[in-house]
């Protein structure tokens, strides 16, 4: 059976398709009875949309391989912590498990404890979260 950190490296593969993109390097996977069922990196410049975030674009290709709007038997593996808009949309899709890599101390909807998050939601933090980091550090240093 396939673990926390194989998922979460997938979802870095995905971070790092961003980053070669230009894009802010997140990346995403959404897994159901251990099979990845969507993946997904920031296309926020790509499609000059700023909802396009990582986790909002791996639920909606979830949505349509589960053939419904609800995910409470997936995981979603995503490499920063979920935004208030990422959270919430996990809440509408009532997402079961949410696990991400490193925390974000200025948007993260789990570290500022806005309660955003489905309440039977499953929250993992810190998985492979040094990789995550370093690629956002070298994408914001690349930026200076």
């Amino acid at each position: 059976m396939l673990d926390d950190n194989y998922f979460m490296n997938e979802a870095l593969k995905e971070a790092q398709r961003a980053f070669q993109k230009d894009e802010v390097p997140i990346g995403a996977v959404i897994v159901h009875n251990n099979k990845i069922i969507a993946r997904a990196h920031n296309l926020t410049e790509t499609l000059n949309d700023v909802t396009a975030h990582a986790e909002m674009q791996a639920i909606t290709a979830a949505a349509h391989a589960m053939g419904g709007k609800y995910l409470n038997e997936c995981t979603l593996y995503v490499t920063i912590e979920p935004c208030p808009m990422c959270a919430s949309a996990c809440y509408w899709a009532q997402i079961g498990t949410v696990v991400y890599g490193a925390s974000d101390e200025k948007m993260g909807a789990e570290t500022r404890k806005l309660g955003l998050f489905h309440p039977k939601t499953i929250i993992k933090k810190n998985v492979e979260a040094e990789k995550a980091s370093l690629l956002m550090k070298q994408f914001f240093k690349n930026k200076r």
